[in-house]
C-alpha cells in the first residue's frame, strides 16, 4: 500500500467500518502468510490454505481500493 493510501486508512477507519474491517482482515491474513513462508516445508493442505488466503487477501484489497478512490475523490 502507497503511503497516502494508509494516511486515508488511518483517517477514515474509524468512521468506516467496513474499510477497518477490511483493512483488518488484510493485516490478519499478512500475518497468517507471513508465518508459513518461515516454514521450510509445506503440507498440501497449507498450501491450500495459503492460496486461500492469498485470494481472501486479494479481494478484500480490491474492495479496500474501491472504498479509497471514493476517498481520494472527496480529498481532492
Amino acid at each position: 500500500m502507497e503511503q497516502f493510501e494508509l494516511e486515508l486508512i488511518a483517517k477514515y477507519g474509524e468512521k468506516d467500518e467496513e474499510l477497518k474491517q477490511l483493512w483488518d482482515d488484510h493485516i490478519s491474513y499478512e500475518k497468517i502468510l507471513e508465518k508459513y513462508e518461515t516454514k521450510p516445508f509445506l503440507t498440501p493442505v497449507e498450501e491450500q490454505e495459503v492460496k486461500e488466503l492469498k485470494k481472501k487477501k486479494l479481494a478484500g484489497k480490491t474492495k479496500m481500493h474501491t472504498i479509497l478512490d471514493k476517498y481520494k475523490t472527496a480529498e481532492e
